[in-house]
């Protein structure tokens, strides 16, 4: 059985019998920490655990600001403070690797039994969101000299003609009734603009977005064993193609990033491992298309809950640019990340030993009244909104920070000034994630559908 279990793990294609076991050994014993947590009285652990209030986090996090510098999180301290969270995410004290540490050591050996995946993911290494330095250092390198600004300035009339495009379509499916905004606009500009980087060619990318979608609980933790298989198996067959893909590149290369980061190298002449290209393609993935659909949903939703902030961007228009920092910093796609201390370490008279983990609240740290006056109010005219931490800060800020932002609002300008009247039609379900913030479903019409 053992022997089966270990086969499984490692074959291309997860089995169920190994996949359950890593579920148990992660996200079920999470599942079980967290709801000890909660019946203890920890409020963040409640939260992690209800949907309801994730939704509508924002008096969590308030409370969360009354204890500096940090609150007692379920598994480690917790910070929802601007300075602080900028601090831990810039200090060279803390890291992103060695996140298995947190385990027991029976859970460990478990892990070792059934061995690594074989298939890539954004949150293991080598991706870029697990690893620290030098390796971190040397990926991100070869990375940016492929991804350049020059390359993301030259993509915004591509994204523009996208827009375009998508929402003569949009019209005529309006003119019919209600359409599911998320489906048809906001997840389809960052899918064609991140696959023609990629280089997916066009009948591939429903299946991109199936596997997006699967995907995107990937960040989470604890979760339930559906979603967990869920999110293993769009791992596992979006790897199988990129590696497929990267061997065409490899004979016939195009002119997108992938072709690009194929061919770079660094002063040695080494360029990045099959696994490192695998890796970071999925963080692409996931920065540039799943965090940017939430950009474009959550924004298009609270433009419709203030409708004096769209007239003002009607009257404006220059405004649009800050109007999209304003979206990242009042609700932002990513709400929290962790890293854990390499060190021993003291932040404001607290000691930190190595190894213990610090959760740093994106989202509440982007509504600090010392940084931002009246942080509950969405202003889109709001003069320091670009010093929000929604693209994290220090060696992991996104790389893809600029293209998000360019997306961002080159949709969303496109969308409120062909449809001024675009209305929410009632129905809108969040999507199931907690790490990643945003909408599933947020069915929109004009005034005469």
């Amino acid at each position: 059985m053992v022997a089966f279990l270990v086969d499984g793990a490692r074959s291309g294609v997860p089995s169920t019998p190994a996949l359950a076991v890593r579920w148990g050994l992660t996200h079920g014993l999470l599942r079980q920490a967290l709801a000890a947590r909660a019946r203890a009285g920890n409020p963040d652990a409640r939260l992690l655990r209800d949907p309801a209030l994730q939704a509508e986090p924002w008096e969590h996090y308030r409370e969360l600001r009354r204890h500096r510098p940090f609150a007692q999180g379920p598994m480690g301290r917790i910070t929802a403070h601007h300075d602080i969270t900028t601090a831990v995410l810039r200090s060279d004290d803390f890291g992103v690797a060695d996140r298995d540490q947190v385990f027991p050591a029976p859970v460990r050996a478990g892990m070792r039994l059934i061995g690594p995946r074989r298939y890539a993911s954004v949150d293991d290494a080598p991706s870029m969101l697990a690893v620290d330095p030098p390796d971190h250092a040397r990926c991100r390198r070869l990375v940016t000299r492929a991804f350049t600004a020059k390359a993301v300035a030259a993509l915004r009339a591509r994204t523009e003609e996208i827009t375009a495009d998508l929402l003569e379509g949009l019209e005529r499916d309006l003119a019919r009734g209600p359409v599911d905004l998320v489906s048809r606009f906001s997840a389809q500009v960052p899918l064609t603009v991140i696959a023609e980087m990629l280089g997916v060619p066009p009948e591939m990318r429903a299946e991109l977005l199936e596997w997006g979608d699967g995907a995107a609980a990937a960040l989470d933790f604890g979760l339930p064993w559906a979603r967990f298989a869920t999110v293993e198996r769009s791992l596992a067959a979006f790897d199988g193609w990129l590696r497929e893909h990267l061997r065409g590149l490899r004979s016939n290369p195009g002119d997108d990033l992938l072709s690009r980061l194929v061919g770079v190298s660094d002063d040695d002449g080494s360029g990045l491992t099959e696994q490192e290209l695998v890796a970071t393609s999925m963080l692409i993935l996931a920065a540039g298309f799943e965090t940017t659909v939430n950009l474009i949903s959550n924004g298009a939703r609270l433009l419709f809950e203030h409708p004096d902030q769209r007239a003002l961007l009607a009257e404006q228009p220059d405004l649009w640019s800050n109007a999209v920092d304003e979206v990242l910093r009042h609700d932002s796609p990513v709400q929290r990340t962790a890293r854990i201390a390499r060190r021993d370490v003291e932040i404001e008279g607290v000691p930190i030993r190595q190894g213990e983990i610090v959760v740093t609240v994106l989202g509440a740290a982007n509504r600090d009244p010392v940084v931002f006056p009246d942080p509950e109010r969405f202003d889109v005219g709001r003069a320091n909104a670009k010093d929000h931490v929604a693209f994290s800060s220090g060696i992991h800020y996104c790389l893809g920070a600029a293209l998000a932002r360019m997306e961002g609002e080159v949709a969303l300008r496109g969308l409120f000034t062909r449809f001024p009247d675009l209305a929410p039609a009632g129905g809108a379900v969040r999507r199931p994630t907690f790490i990643l913030r945003g909408w599933q479903r947020l069915p929109v019409a004009l005034p005469h559908s």
